[in-house]
């Protein structure tokens, strides 16, 4: 059965890296080897298929985590990630951080991919930590579930927004109706979740080589201005071109320059080279120091991008053994809500594959056809398939990779981190579908 071929790939991937210390990026190889073989994957096949995992997955996030790590440690070497740290302090109390890490990142994660505005904000957060001493997670984890939640809930990232196009939904009306769900779901995990007791045993230390180690006196950061400024630049670009896309038919010169300045790794380069002269020789800073702040985030980097990539062969060993087919044939049938249904059946793809962005769309093949009978609104089954695909994130999603290497976790804390935020956050979301259904029902909308 492939779901039990799932489940005891995952348990033998749990024993090789926490009883035996085996290196995540080993491990992930081996077991993705060994589930092809199991699911039929012809020999000769599966070189390709783990590159095409590999690749696929590193081809996603190589730029833009090379990007924003560089970025993040420039401003780090530079003061600025300490200004901004200091400011959100200062004007936030001590006492109500996480409020400014849940804030920061709801904003910034209404349009950025959650691993762009991650590696955009993680700089602070590791700057905040540092000069706080407070614990790692209890800064950086609210800022992680804001982020999730905006990313997994909400257009224009891409899962809901292809979700849309399927459902032939309002992308505009699905984002209204999200926000009510999705602000005060990830605001309430974010800031209940740090405080969970064990949680709150966690104590992990900011990895080597991603923030810089030096305090800076008040004299030495540059201006709040330029810190914000270079900070902000790519959500305004970002955040711009995808503002534009929804509003702007056609395909003229002007919308594919914003199209193109708004990708996210153009954004992040242009970012990165304002970054080096702002924080460079424009404070007194040699060409030759940024340099070498870029060079030690792109070494710290080396490893985590290694075990994303294997995250994602992971993956894509379990598309191509066909266990989404598998969990599309076997649900298709079910007698239930459509909303639960498709709630559903994007958890369980969810855990069997890994990828948010396959549940999303092989749920939504499914669901379609039931769509027309039954009355439901298209936006809200969007916003049901959504939540859904945030669920039960485990050692097969690349996005776990990343959390765990970034807040420097061992495996079996990383699953009770974000294993359980990501569970609850999709039990919310859909408890949050369900009320807004039964609301526009009542108002005969």
């Amino acid at each position: 059965m492939p779901l039990v071929v799932v489940g005891i790939s995952v348990v033998i991937l749990l024993f090789l890296m926490t009883k035996l210390k085996l290196n995540g990026f080993i491990a992930l190889l081996l077991v993705a080897v060994g589930v092809a073989l199991v699911r039929g994957v012809g020999m000769e096949k599966i070189p390709d298929v783990l590159g095409e995992g590999v690749g696929g997955q590193i081809g996603d996030t190589l730029l833009v985590v090379g990007l924003g790590a560089m970025v993040g440690r420039v401003m780090g070497d530079a003061g600025a990630a300490q200004r901004i740290a200091t400011t959100l302090i200062d004007t936030f109390g001590l006492r109500w951080v996480q409020v400014a890490m849940v804030v920061t990142a709801m904003l910034i994660g209404v349009t950025m991919f959650y691993e762009v505005a991650f590696v955009i904000i993680v700089p602070v957060a590791f700057t905040i930590v540092r000069v706080t001493r407070k614990n790692l997670l209890w800064v950086g984890l609210p800022m992680s579930i804001a982020l999730s939640t905006m990313h997994s809930f909400l257009p224009p990232h891409p899962g809901p927004t292809a979700v849309a196009a399927t459902f032939h939904a309002s992308v505009g009306l699905t984002l209204f109706y999200g926000l009510f769900i999705a602000v005060p779901a990830g605001a309430l995990i974010a800031l209940v979740w740090p405080r969970l007791p064990f949680v709150r045993r966690m104590d992990p230390e900011i990895p080597g080589g991603l923030v810089t180690e030096r305090t800076f006196t008040e004299e030495e950061m540059p201006g709040l201005g330029w810190s914000l400024s270079v900070a902000l630049v790519p959500v305004v670009l970002i955040a711009g071109a995808a503002v534009t896309d929804m509003a702007v038919s056609g395909s003229g010169p002007a919308l594919r320059f914003v199209t193109f300045i708004g990708s996210a790794p153009v954004a992040l380069m242009l970012t990165l080279l304002l970054a080096v002269w702002a924080f460079g020789p424009r404070i007194g800073r040699s060409l030759a120091e940024v340099s070498a702040s870029c060079t030690s985030a792109a070494q710290a980097m080396a490893m985590i991008l290694l075990v994303i990539g294997a995250g994602g062969a992971f993956k894509e060993v379990l598309v191509e053994g066909g266990i989404s087919d598998y969990i599309k044939d076997l649900m298709s049938d079910w007698p239930i809500s459509p909303i639960v249904l498709a709630w559903l059946i994007a958890v369980i793809l969810r855990v069997a594959l890994g990828s948010a962005t396959v549940a999303v769309v092989t749920a939504a093949g499914v669901v379609q056809p039931l769509l027309e009978s039954s009355g439901v609104h298209p936006e809200l089954m969007v916003l049901a398939v959504s939540c859904g695909s945030i669920a039960f994130s485990h050692v097969n999603d690349p996005g776990f990779w990343m959390f765990k290497e970034y807040f420097n976790l061992s495996v079996i804390d990383a699953i009770k981190a974000r294993t359980t935020y990501t569970t609850v956050l999709a039990v919310l979301g859909l408890g949050g579908v369900l009320a807004v259904e039964w609301t526009l029902e009542a108002l005969h909308v």
